[in-house]
C-alpha cells in the first residue's frame, strides 16, 4: 500500500497537456496503485540500462507512467506519456 506520492513539475506539465479521459484513467490507475502497486492490471515493472532503478506501470495501452520508490510506502512519479518518456 502506498501512503504517500510526490509529483514532479515535468509530471503534472505532461498530465495537464492530456485529455479529459485519459486524465479520469489516470485518476483509476493511481487508486489501484495506492492499493497495489504490483496489480497485475497495471503491468508494473523495473527498467534497465540508463532508467535502471525506475519502474513503469500502464495508464492505456500507450500511456505510462515513469516512477521510483524513494521508501517502501512512498514513490516519486517523474513522467507520463508514450514509450518517448524512456
Amino acid at each position: 500500500m502506498i501512503k504517500k506520492i510526490h509529483y514532479t513539475s515535468s509530471f503534472l506539465k505532461s498530465v495537464k497537456k492530456l485529455s479529459f479521459k485519459d486524465k479520469k484513467i489516470i485518476k483509476k490507475r493511481e487508486q489501484i496503485f495506492r492499493k497495489n502497486p504490483f496489480d497485475a492490471k497495471l503491468k508494473t515493472h523495473k527498467l534497465k540500462g540508463k532508467l535502471k532503478g525506475l519502474y513503469s506501470f500502464s495508464i492505456t495501452y500507450s500511456q505510462r507512467i515513469l516512477f521510483e520508490f524513494i521508501k517502501k510506502n512512498e514513490v516519486v512519479f517523474y513522467e507520463v506519456g508514450g514509450h518517448d518518456i524512456y
